[in-house]
């Protein structure tokens, strides 16, 4: 009966984290919430997080953000049930091939309702060039992510340029992410 009730929370989670940010049904541009819509407080201390970040692979092994040093780098906080997640790996995808040196992408599973292995799953089934890893660190909760998709913009020298909730679309994002890299390279 415990098991039941534990699968109930985990659908009725899942359904609330839908409906407030992640919907296949709406392809339209959500509202963005960008580091500039967050007290100074509060970019001070997301500042001090994102210099300090660090998340697991999915081997379980550590990997620090000051790794990515020099390249722009998109942290995608996602999972592979939400639709607006995937709707823009294609166009990340382009972007790395496009700015192999100078782009990455940090595809980070949250663990709202999967952990590595699903992740893993994906991962095996999908051909993206991108960095895989695990928010064990619970760095989305710590940025104040309420649901998914959530970005973080990291520019070459390990600073925070902005975070965003939502999706503009495959082109919108394709187009605001290139437009961030072009204004370093």
């Amino acid at each position: 009966m415990m098991g039941i009730i534990n699968k109930l929370q985990i659908l009725l989670l899942g359904l609330l984290l839908m409906a407030g940010g992640c919907s296949q049904e709406n392809e339209e541009v959500q509202e963005q919430e960008t580091a500039a819509d967050v007290p100074e407080m509060e970019n001070t201390e997301h500042a001090e997080l994102i210099q300090n970040a660090s998340f697991t692979d999915l081997e379980g092994n550590t990997v620090e953000l000051s790794e990515f040093e020099g390249k722009l780098v998109l942290i995608d906080f996602w999972e592979s049930w939400c639709g607006p997640c995937l709707q823009v790996f294609p166009s990340m995808q382009e972007l790395r091939e496009e700015y192999p040196d100078e782009f990455e992408v940090l595809a980070v599973t949250v663990g709202l309702t999967e952990g590595p292995e699903e992740a893993k799953a994906f991962v095996e089934e999908n051909d993206y060039d991108f960095t895989w890893l695990y928010d064990e660190n619970g760095l989305f909760e710590k940025l104040g992510g309420r649901g998914i998709p959530f970005k973080v913009y990291v520019n070459p020298d390990g600073e925070l340029m902005e975070i965003e909730m939502g999706s503009r679309g495959r082109e919108g994002d394709y187009n605001s992410t290139k437009s961030k890299i072009e204004k370093f390279f």
